[in-house]
């Protein structure tokens, strides 16, 4: 039994997947970043090892029971031999490797030490999100070469010295001719303003009234049946997350093509328009689909749950 991958599975949806008499996978959000190298990290979560949590919550059992479709009981007693022969390896000086989590040995204290690998990111929200490097901005240089321009090409500013133009005493007078004459086109547009508005009313009547003498016989019209499917579902296998629209649709197209029932399920908070290869109803059925996918078309693909659809009990 791969313990790891269902471990890897429960940790993209919880904070804290308890493997119990072992310890406890905890999660904690990380928020975007940028490094001593001018690396952008986006968002993830950090993955963490406490050994004092070993209580089992029945999580790890019943998510295999329903992958596995066996009772509980059955999928205690696999978590608690597979639990076995760890402590057993880590005893014999062995490295436990958990694949996409991270490693874990004993200490000469006795002591189990964890080391996460970061090779996937367990934050839903930044799917799609990769590092980028920026160059470095030298402002110091730029101040410098600002400051020698300044010390070559003096800047100073001298006052305008305003003399008394005759023909100011004209405009004046023009102005008060031109007032006076506004009075009089005020007046003439207010009783064109006033026309043309009795003139739109009388339209806007006799509009209503042809309107309402228009009858339509509804019988006459040929019924359409439409045979629409339409996918429902909050559990959803997510293809990719694209920041263009258009290649969200030719990723559509491309699963369409291959026999998938790709759509477009909406944009998230990053702005990432994301593609599913189906939604489904039942979360047994899309954890099936899921392992189908990984298996034989996209192990990157992962499942996504609609904030409205219940949690594991």
């Amino acid at each position: 039994m791969q313990l790891e991958t269902y471990i890897s599975d429960l940790l993209y949806r919880y904070e804290c997947v308890t493997v119990p008499n072992f310890g406890a996978f905890i999660t904690q959000r990380v928020s975007a970043h940028i490094d001593e190298t001018n690396t952008f990290i986006a968002p993830s979560k950090r993955i963490s090892f406490n050994e004092q949590i070993q209580n089992n919550d029945g999580l790890l059992a019943h998510y295999i029971a329903d992958v596995e479709k066996i009772p509980f009981e059955e999928a205690n007693k696999k978590v608690e031999k597979r639990v076995k022969f760890l402590k057993s390896n880590l005893t014999q000086g062995e490295i436990l490797t958990f694949k996409n989590i991270g490693d874990i040995a004993l200490n000469n204290e006795g002591k189990l030490v964890f080391e996460p690998t970061y090779k996937l990111n367990y934050l839903t929200d930044a799917f799609g999100l990769a590092e980028f490097e920026s160059a470095e901005i030298s402002r110091e240089v730029y101040k410098k070469e600002a400051e020698a321009i300044e010390n070559v090409v003096p800047i100073t500013v001298t006052t305008e010295k305003r003399k008394s133009k005759p023909y100011l005493k004209y405009a004046a007078v023009a102005l008060i001719a031109l007032t006076l004459g506004g009075f009089g086109v005020y007046n003439n547009y207010n009783q064109i303003n006033n026309h043309n508005k009795i003139a739109q009313e009388d339209a806007i009547e006799q509009l209503e009234g042809q309107i309402q003498q228009a009858t339509f016989n509804l019988n006459t019209l040929p019924a359409i049946n439409l045979n629409v499917s339409k996918q429902t579902g909050g559990y959803h296998i997510v293809a990719g997350a694209f920041r263009v629209e258009e290649n969200c649709n030719k990723k559509i197209k491309q699963l369409k093509a291959a026999g998938f029932k790709a759509r477009k399920i909406g944009v998230n908070k990053y702005g990432l328009h994301e593609v599913a290869y189906g939604s489904y109803e039942d979360r047994l059925e899309a954890l099936q689909a899921l392992r189908h996918i990984k298996t034989n078309h996209n192990k990157d693909a992962w499942l996504k749950v609609d904030p409205s659809v219940s949690t594991l009990k």
